[in-house]
Parts: structure tokens; C-alpha cells; sequence
């Protein structure tokens, strides 16, 4: 009797084991996560944010697959966040800025005429990219490494050289930032605000004639085509991140996080690298192109930096940035320069 109950619980043991051998092989669910942005399809990092994709679907076996809608598809930036927050996209490739909701100190490098050169940037951003990739993930969204977009520069249908030359001028601002529209209107502005992808038809008709943006964002959206001036003058840095729903990584098996984020983390830190070389050469570029470079005069540049400094103050005020924040950026900003 004993020996028939010791096979019988072998036999049950055995199917056991087998049972759980089987659930173990299965393969993890596979998922597709969609990305959105609105940067043109062709670009030269979409192209290598697609290979990313491919060699992450390929490693993890079809695991892990990414989606990419490219050219504004899915709405400008804001509305790529308001999808992810309610699940139809799982992530983007976004302006900093659409993410204040999140951590709102995330601004700190985009306080007018702040920085004097690229060694500045990059000595203030190793101090505290950290602190605001860990800021941004603390209030309820993933981001890799941050990427530079670039220096900012006014770029108008006449010439402009202090802030008097902005009177009268149509200024685009982005629509949904109200930060944006207040700081415009310190130089005596009234902002147009619209959505990016309006932007094109807007210059062409004259509803805008002024842009601050990069110039390599200029030239990859075909603005360049209807201004013919720009101020060789950086107003701000402006900089934008990757960023993922937290479901998205926590789904993954360790294995999968582990493949995932060793392809695009490099991959953002390229991106981060070759935008600054493809801003410089665009800066030429619109100069090639026939638009005209007009650069301030000292007495113009104290009169900016006047408005600049009373922005950032504003910003204090407004708490769209914190003074403590601010005080580890004027901090951090003195010791690039010592």
C-alpha cells in the first residue's frame, strides 16, 4: 500500500515538473509599444531610432517590438503625453518642455541667455542632467539620457537686432505653454500661439513671422524657406527627451529591460552628440542659403540680457522654477566658468 502511494505521488511529481518546465519555456507575451513624435520621417536619427527598434525586436526575439509614427501623425507633443496618459501610445520623443507636469524644475536650462558657450552646457549638464532625468521619473514618467536640440535663435521676415525690433512682429509660441507666451510678452510681444505642425502654413501666409527655434529644427521643417533674417544671437538652449510610460519597462523581463535599454541609451547619447554638429552646420547653412545674419551690438546685448535676467525672475515668481533648483544651476554654471 505504501509503495503504491509513493508511485503515485512520483507520478504526480513528475507531472508537475513537467507542467512547470512547459509554462517556463513559453515565451513572454509579446508586445508592441507605439512612439510617437513629431520630427519628419528621414531624418538621420529616426532612421537610426528604426534600426534600434529592429535590433531590439531581433534580440528579444520578437518580444519586444516598437511602433514609430514620425511627422506629427499622432498630434503635437502635448497630445502624444495626453495619449500615453491614458494608454493609445506608450511613448515619444518630446521638447523637455511638455513634461513640466512632471517635474517642473526640468525648465532650469531654459532660462533666456543663460549660457555663453557649449563648454558651459555641457559642464552645467553633467552636474545635473541626473538630477533631472531622476526628477522627471519620480513624478511618473521614464526618460533616457536628455538630448540636445540646440541653441534657439530668432529668425524673422526683417531684420532684428535689440528687443525694440521685435515691435509688431508676430511671434510663434508653442500652443499649450503659457510659460512661453508670458516670457514673449516681457519684450512687448503679442505670441501666436499654434500647435508645431501649423507652424509651416502659418509663415507661408504670414499669420507668423518670427521663430525662435534651433536651426536645425528650422531647416529639417522647411521654416527657413519663409524668413529672411536670423539674430546671431543664442536666446536659450533647449534640449528634449525620450520618454516612456513606466508600464512600458516594468512589463519586461529583466533580460528584455536589460537589451532594451542597452540599444537606446547609447543611442540617445549619439543623438545628444551629433545635434550639436548638425546645429552648427545648419547655423551656415541659413547663411548659405541667402537669409541674413544680423548680429547685436554690445549696447543691444546688455539691453536683452536686461529682459533675459527679468524673465528668469519671472519664472521664479511663477514658480516655474524653484530656488533651490536655480541656486544649484547659478552654482553649477560658476564653476564652468571658473
Amino acid at each position: 500500500m505504501l509503495k503504491e502511494t509513493l508511485k503515485q505521488t512520483l507520478r504526480q511529481t513528475i507531472k508537475l515538473v513537467g507542467l512547470l518546465a512547459v509554462m517556463f519555456s513559453l515565451p513572454l507575451e509579446a508586445r508592441t509599444y507605439k512612439i510617437a513624435t513629431v520630427a519628419p520621417d528621414g531624418l538621420g536619427w529616426i532612421k537610426d531610432l528604426r534600426q534600434a527598434f529592429k535590433t531590439i525586436d531581433a534580440e528579444t526575439e520578437g518580444r519586444v517590438k516598437f511602433k514609430l509614427y514620425p511627422g506629427g501623425v499622432q498630434g503635437d507633443d502635448f497630445t502624444v503625453v495626453r495619449k500615453m496618459r491614458i494608454g493609445q501610445l506608450h511613448g515619444g520623443a518630446l521638447a523637455a518642455g511638455t513634461l513640466i507636469r512632471f517635474y517642473t524644475d526640468l525648465q532650469i536650462y531654459n532660462m533666456p541667455l543663460q549660457f555663453d558657450s557649449f563648454i558651459e552646457v555641457d559642464s552645467v549638464r553633467s552636474d545635473m542632467d541626473q538630477g533631472i532625468i531622476d526628477g522627471i521619473t519620480a513624478g511618473g514618467m521614464t526618460v533616457l539620457p536628455l538630448i540636445e536640440t540646440g541653441f534657439a535663435y530668432l529668425m524673422s521676415n526683417k531684420p532684428v537686432s535689440s528687443p525694440d525690433d521685435l515691435t509688431n512682429l508676430k511671434v510663434w509660441v508653442p500652443e499649450g505653454d503659457p510659460l512661453g507666451e508670458q516670457l514673449v510678452k516681457l519684450f512687448k510681444v503679442s505670441p501666436v500661439p499654434l500647435n508645431i505642425t501649423d507652424v509651416l502654413a502659418a509663415l507661408q501666409t504670414g499669420l507668423v513671422d518670427a521663430v525662435a527655434v534651433p536651426p536645425l529644427v528650422a531647416i529639417a521643417l522647411q521654416w527657413h524657406n519663409h524668413v529672411t533674417h536670423v539674430m546671431d544671437l543664442p536666446l536659450m538652449y533647449i534640449y528634449s527627451v525620450f520618454a516612456l510610460d513606466p508600464s512600458v519597462l516594468k512589463r519586461m523581463s529583466d533580460s528584455d529591460r536589460a537589451i532594451v535599454l542597452n540599444e537606446l541609451e547609447p543611442l540617445m547619447r549619439r543623438i545628444d552628440s551629433v545635434n550639436r554638429e548638425d546645429n552648427i552646420n545648419a547655423f551656415e547653412a541659413l547663411g548659405d542659403s541667402g537669409i541674413v545674419k544680423v548680429a547685436p551690438s554690445d549696447a543691444e546685448l546688455s539691453e536683452w540680457q536686461v529682459i533675459a535676467d527679468r524673465a528668469v525672475q519671472q519664472m521664479l515668481d511663477a514658480q516655474e522654477i524653484t530656488a533651490p533648483q536655480l541656486s544649484t544651476f547659478e552654482k553649477a554654471l560658476e564653476r564652468a566658468r571658473q
